[in-house]
């Protein structure tokens, strides 16, 4: 299969670079200073030059608190971006998959989210997102929509990458003990995204490592046991103690209706995929 994958510098779009070629599709990977998914024209024209049989976005702006003030980056990528992908897709027929978030959530839900539960998305990024996913299966009848959150991973800059080697540095962390989410470790649901494309039925997929979730502070927790780290680094704070630009779901725990009634697995719990994380790391 020949794949294209767009955001070709971030976490995920790398990991699903090595994940397909290590099971033999040609990749073409993309950069932002490649091609500009904002552009329309620059995109029809990607996608019309390599005739990709897939199309997986990748892209996206994720600087959650600096989408309050920079809104219109936020906007590019995130909906306008994931639109002209959707439309070059359809036009030359190329399958399409785009990355969006639990944050479209409102957090009020203690349980877990799934597909009959209603969007209510807060700051701008979160906005942005479902305005793209939504655009994006309005356009395009073939789109797959893949909703995810906490990912961490390989060359990872967020909190849940970088936990590990800020302890093995000795250095103390404050980590949130009242907000909650399901973990995701970025070279799982790269495998699971493969498939989707593969499965070629467009739904809303809700793509997370499997278990209960955690907070923030239980996956620091866990990253200490794991990794043999000093505990004492570790300081639980509550969501209130930070005083963050944008609003983030309280609880934002994701579980799929479709996943295994498609005849796929459930992906590997959440603290043995970290286990699998850290190991890797050493």
């Amino acid at each position: 299969m020949k794949v294209l994958i767009t955001g070709a510098n971030g976490m995920v779009a790398r990991a699903a670079a090595e994940h397909s070629r290590s099971i033999g599709d040609e990749v073409v990977a993309i950069t932002r200073e490649q091609t500009d998914i904002a552009d329309k024209g620059a995109v029809r024209k990607l996608i019309g030059d390599h005739r990709p049989d897939a199309v997986l976005n990748c892209a996206a702006y994720t600087n959650v608190d600096g989408a309050e003030t920079d809104s219109e980056t936020s906007e590019a990528a995130n909906s306008t971006g994931v639109r002209n992908l959707a439309a070059a897709c359809r036009e030359f027929n190329s399958g399409f998959l785009t990355i969006s978030t639990d944050y479209i959530f409102d957090g009020t839900n203690t349980g877990f989210y799934t597909q009959r539960d209603t969007a209510n998305p807060g700051g701008v990024y979160a906005k942005t997102k479902y305005e793209g996913e939504t655009a994006a299966r309005e356009i395009y009848a073939r789109t797959i929509t893949v909703r995810s959150g906490w990912i961490y991973g390989k060359g990872g800059t967020n909190f849940l990458s970088v936990m590990h080697r800020l302890l093995a540095e000795g250095k103390p962390i404050k980590a949130i003990s009242d907000s909650y989410g399901t973990p995701t470790f970025a070279g799982d649901l790269v495998k699971r995204m493969r498939e989707l494309i593969e499965l070629d039925l467009p739904c809303i997929y809700h793509v997370t490592n499997s278990g209960p979730g955690t907070s923030y502070y239980g996956f620091a927790e866990k990253v200490s046991e794991l990794g043999g780290f000093d505990r004492s680094l570790i300081t639980a704070v509550s969501e209130a103690e930070l005083t963050r630009p944008a609003p983030r779901p309280r609880s934002s725990k994701l579980a799929c209706l479709f996943s295994e009634r498609f005849g796929l697995e459930p992906l590997p719990k959440w603290d043995d995929a970290l286990a699998e994380f850290l190991d890797s790391e050493k």
